[in-house]
């Protein structure tokens, strides 16, 4: 079997000291193996990974998403060589899409629909009422996007296109929900999903065809640290505190953070 010897970095949440004045302090944190992953079950999967509006063009966009900077700069720097050296080793590509109007003439997607077949029925809903309405309505003028957002009706600054670096290529396959990723995964045999894209805690973690989606059809989800940004409030922002957590939540939870740097390294020296 091809393997792919891998520094793994990966969080020991037990050993709570309770002599301790705070017990949690006693885990042994963050550690780091060389694992092997199979090539053949693996993939990594680009998710999120748009186009966007200049910031005056969606002055309102960049108000509510601080992080677009940051995921742009990820786009230009890291990207091009994480998607040419993945590319390059044959080793398996899916792409997650959100929004519409963008990518469904794509072979790659044309194919995961092929493969998914028909939709499972959506899951019921409950009941609104007026007050919950209200306080819907309230979380959006106050908590996000917030009121000048919905009053001028900012075109979407993520529903552009991919972004150059992350366009797809040939037949790689394009999900845009977690019923088609499935599919994909199926057909290639692959069981261990590393995620790339934007935002981790996000999009990654809860829209569609996302970590959690994912791992309730049995799926291992990593993440490349260096390919990812977080969503960042004003307390996390300048450290990116909120990167660091969403990290470790992968690492407890999912499965492995892995470097960009050996990865590529990896895929150019992959063993059997």
């Amino acid at each position: 079997m091809k393997t792919l010897r891998l520094r793994a970095d990966f969080y020991q949440q037990f050993g709570a000291d309770y002599t301790r004045d705070v017990p949690g302090e006693g885990y042994g944190g963050w550690k780091t193996a060389n694992l092997d992953i199979a090539w053949q079950h693996t993939a990594v999967v680009v998710m999120h990974a748009w186009d966007v509006l200049p910031m005056d063009q969606d002055p309102a966009g960049y108000s509510e998403c601080e992080y677009i900077p940051r995921a742009d700069a990820i786009c230009r720097n890291v990207f091009p060589g994480l998607l040419a050296a993945i590319r390059a080793s044959g080793f398996t590509l899916f792409h997650v899409v959100g929004h519409s109007g963008y990518y469904e003439n794509l072979p790659g997607y044309r194919r995961a629909v092929a493969l998914a077949g028909p939709e499972p029925a959506p899951l019921p809903r409950v009941e609104s009422d007026p007050t919950l309405q209200k306080l819907q309505q309230f979380r959006s003028e106050n908590v996000w996007p917030g009121k000048a957002s919905l009053a001028v009706n900012a075109k979407s600054t993520f529903a552009t296109d991919f972004h150059p670096a992350a366009r797809p290529r040939g037949e790689e396959g394009v999900a845009a929900n977690a019923h088609q990723l499935t599919a994909l995964c199926r057909s290639a045999d692959v069981n261990h999903l590393v995620y790339a894209g934007f935002t981790i805690g996000g999009c990654l973690l809860t829209s569609p065809g996302g970590m959690v989606d994912m791992q309730r059809r049995g799926v291992m989800c990593s993440v490349l640290r260096q390919a990812v940004t977080a969503i960042e409030n004003r307390e996390t922002a300048r450290q990116e505190l909120s990167k660091q957590l969403e990290l470790w939540r992968v690492a407890l939870l999912s499965g492995f953070v892995f470097n960009v740097d050996d990865f590529m390294a990896a895929l150019r020296g992959g063993t059997q």
